[in-house]
């Protein structure tokens, strides 16, 4: 295939798309200023909380995945069910690959800073369930595919996640000779993560398209509605992320070292995960669009819960908080970086993919994107 073609058969993005990681940076600039100048506004919105759940994070969770979920053929979900290749490699990916690589760098890379490493090792545990909708949906993977592995990491998350936790600050640790950690997670905040984080907004997409093509058909649905609610997606992504920094944002600026420190294994782990996500979903076989969203929801992490833990184990002011609250601040850039990667290598590692989607009309994000349009 030549260059020309190869421009050709590329996903072209629109003006939104494009401008994507300006809109991140200026949100994550924004939070941070928030956090600078107007402190009181954290406190202020730290006040409302239900358990371990901030409530306007919630709310912009909410409003980001909606239009995503709203977008699911749920009547599809049960197909991807059946493939074994992508059920199983995301197994093996997010609860042992995952959090065996976590450990393993933060071992690495932070030998002397046990608050740190600890936290890192929690951020590891945490698989995504939130966030992964919107990468996924613009590296234009399969969206029935994502919905259906973000559910299978809820169902292990609440199972699993005490229990991982206790094997590798604990038992893998001292099989080791290294220092071990005692912590005790709290069953709650983890369980209300997933309920809140996935659980309303996959309850209000179901039941929106339900209704929707019960009174409307799917016609209609999927060229009127969805138009309509999809640039909802972008503005709960940067109303979440200017809500985390302004939140958070006080003890990355009074830490910027300690920032740079944590930063370096998180930045080698998620392009670590989403490498070996990529090569094993075309090693197994995954056409472009499960491979992408192996990959995604493989790189990816449930920063809410992390930093919800941490803090309620470890407290708001601890080194483990500090690598939580880190955690989307490398996480959210690098994976917008790694859309335009996944899209990169769909034209020279799957050229002859086909369409982007089974169901392109109903892709976008936003109304200007075109990308999920593109035929290959």
């Amino acid at each position: 295939m030549t260059k020309t073609q190869r421009a050709t058969h590329a996903p072209q993005l629109g003006v939104a798309d494009r401008l994507l990681p300006l809109w991140i940076l200026a949100a994550m600039g924004l939070g941070l200023a928030i956090a600078a100048l107007l402190p009181e506004v954290g406190r202020f919105l730290q006040a409302f909380e239900i358990g371990s759940v901030s409530v306007p994070i919630a709310f912009g969770l909410l409003v980001m995945m909606y239009p995503v979920l709203a977008k699911v053929r749920y009547s599809d979900v049960r197909t991807v069910a059946g493939d074994k290749r992508l059920l199983w490699s995301s197994l093996v990916l997010n609860w042992l690959v995952g959090p065996a690589l976590m450990f393993t760098l933060a071992w690495l890379l932070l030998p002397d800073l046990p608050e740190y490493r600890t936290g890192l090792i929690v951020v590891g545990l945490a698989r995504c369930i939130a966030m992964v909708m919107i990468w996924n949906d613009l590296a234009c993977g399969d969206r029935e595919a994502a919905a259906f592995l973000v559910a299978i990491n809820s169902v292990f998350q609440v199972v699993a996640f005490g229990a991982l936790g206790w094997f590798y600050l604990q038992v893998l640790p001292a099989w080791l000779g290294l220092s071990t950690t005692s912590a005790s997670f709290s069953f709650w905040a983890i369980t209300a993560s997933v309920l809140v984080f996935l659980g309303i907004p996959l309850a209000t997409g179901y039941l929106s398209r339900r209704v929707g093509e019960a009174k409307r058909g799917r016609e209609w649905y999927e060229s009127v509605f969805l138009p309509r609610v999809s640039p909802f997606a972008l503005y709960g992504l940067l109303f979440t992320i200017v809500l985390l920094f302004s939140l958070q944002g006080q003890q990355v600026i009074d830490h910027p070292v300690d920032v740079t420190s944590i930063a370096l294994p998180l930045l080698a782990y998620f392009a670590l995960m989403f490498a070996i996500g990529f090569l094993t979903g075309k090693a197994v076989g995954l056409p472009y669009a499960r491979t992408s969203t192996l990959a995604f929801t493989a790189a990816g992490n449930n920063f809410e819960l992390a930093i919800a833990v941490a803090v309620g184990t470890f407290g708001a002011a601890s080194g483990e908080a500090l690598a939580g609250i880190v955690g989307p601040l490398i996480e959210v850039p690098v994976l917008v970086g790694l859309v335009y990667v996944s899209l990169w290598l769909r034209g020279r590692i799957f050229p002859t993919s086909g369409t982007l989607a089974k169901h392109p009309a109903a892709h976008d994000t936003h109304p200007e994107s075109i990308e999920a349009k593109e035929l290959a």
